[in-house]
């Protein structure tokens, strides 16, 4: 299936929710190797989310990238949990269905905020795309990132390669507009993600919740002319015993996302916290307009 033919048109896509909470329901002893040591597991919840009625699915390689990977001392290999990600997502949804592949933010802050260099998180963007590409991804989906600096190395890294890209970004406030932790606001994050290249843009994650997330859309829906991602957490984060938790039923946050789609965006799906019952409800507040 030709991923940019499926988001041209203005139809809504429903993408999945957070794998990294299903795998822990699954009782698994590592979310890192799941792809490796559990790859069942990690088939049930794309299977899962498919069931809830999901069109695309996202690969289980979202922090599978060397810089993040070696940082945290975490033993796996990078080729193999990226190739094998891609692969257990595809046995899931087999060839009717769309596969994203899933990069993330090294978790490092480029200089002169900290020590890692635009050229080495371009370099470790680069040896992940390449392995997703290898993999047959469609598309390549580039999500919870803070500095669009950083998310412009991952574009240009990824384009690189032939599947087409969505970058989105993760905003921290949306007040007055939206800006991220480092100072990017919506527009900015709009109009130099298009400069860029990609197929798409758009905000998941951050400290917002679903209706605030909205607020976020409609400022970048205002800078390009791009189809736009919102993937929302089942609520605001909460701190409680050291653990960060997502409260949010799957109703409201149904109808948060249906903001997001009023807001302007035509890819929608959920991050953390959000889980095949919340992807549910979206697809359920949909088939009822």
């Amino acid at each position: 299936m030709d991923f940019l033919d499926l988001i041209s048109g203005g139809d809504v896509l429903l993408l999945d929710g957070a794998m990294g909470t299903e795998l822990d329901k699954r009782g698994l002893p590592s979310r890192i190797r799941a792809n490796l040591d559990h790859p069942e597991e990690v088939i049930g919840v794309h299977s899962d989310y498919l069931d809830a009625g999901c069109r695309a699915l996202i690969t289980n390689t979202l922090i599978m990238n060397r810089v993040y990977l070696e940082t945290h001392q975490l033993d796996v290999d990078v080729a193999d949990v990226n190739r094998t990600g891609a692969q257990l997502a595809r046995r899931a949804a087999g060839v009717a269905t769309c596969i994203l592949g899933n990069l993330c933010s090294t978790g490092q802050l480029i200089e002169p905020y900290g020590t890692l260099t635009e050229a080495a998180a371009y370099d470790a963007f680069k040896e992940q795309a390449g392995y997703l590409a290898d993999a047959g991804v469609d598309a390549f989906i580039i999500e919870t990132v803070y500095d669009l600096r950083e998310a412009l190395c991952a574009v240009r890294a990824c384009r690189e390669f032939s599947p087409p890209v969505i970058a989105s970004i993760s905003f921290s406030t949306e007040q007055n507009g939206g800006r991220t932790i480092m100072g990017d606001t919506a527009e900015q994050c709009a109009v130099q993600l298009t400069d860029a290249g990609v197929a798409a843009v758009g905000t998941n994650c951050g400290d917002l919740d679903p209706a605030q997330m909205a607020i976020v859309v409609s400022h970048l829906a205002a800078n390009t002319a791009l189809p736009i991602l919102a993937e929302p957490n089942a609520g605001k984060p909460q701190l409680v015993d050291g653990q960060t938790l997502f409260d949010m039923e799957p109703e409201p946050f149904a109808r948060g996302v249906l903001a997001c789609r009023e807001a302007g965006a035509t890819l929608i799906g959920g991050c953390c916290g959000s889980s095949p019952a919340h992807i549910r409800a979206v697809a359920d507040l949909l088939d009822a307009q």
